[in-house]
């Protein structure tokens, strides 16, 4: 399975809760995750998609990290067993 199927199963699953899920592109910084998750009442989830056994580069994981310090909810999404459930102990 590659990357983009996870992906794309990511997204239609947020659209299935009524949410968006908006590739993030940020042109002055590299290794931001692939997507910016909005979910009913307020809840952002930022999501770096990988094949399965996929891991995240050095970069990415560091820019998780600086995230993460903030406050904010950063996932990495490597199986459609984690879109199953996602996210459902914030909703």
């Amino acid at each position: 399975m590659l990357e983009k199927h996870i992906e794309a199963a990511l997204i239609k699953k947020v659209k299935s809760l009524g949410g968006m899920a908006n590739k993030f592109c940020s042109p002055m910084a590299r290794s931001v995750p692939d997507r910016i998750v909005l979910l009913p009442h307020g809840k952002v989830i930022f999501c770096e998609c990988k094949r399965p056994g996929g891991k995240p580069t050095e970069n990415q994981l560091r820019d998780h990290e600086k995230r993460r310090k903030l406050g904010a909810d950063v996932r990495i999404i490597d199986s459609l067993e984690q879109i199953e459930v996602f996210p459902e102990e914030i909703l």
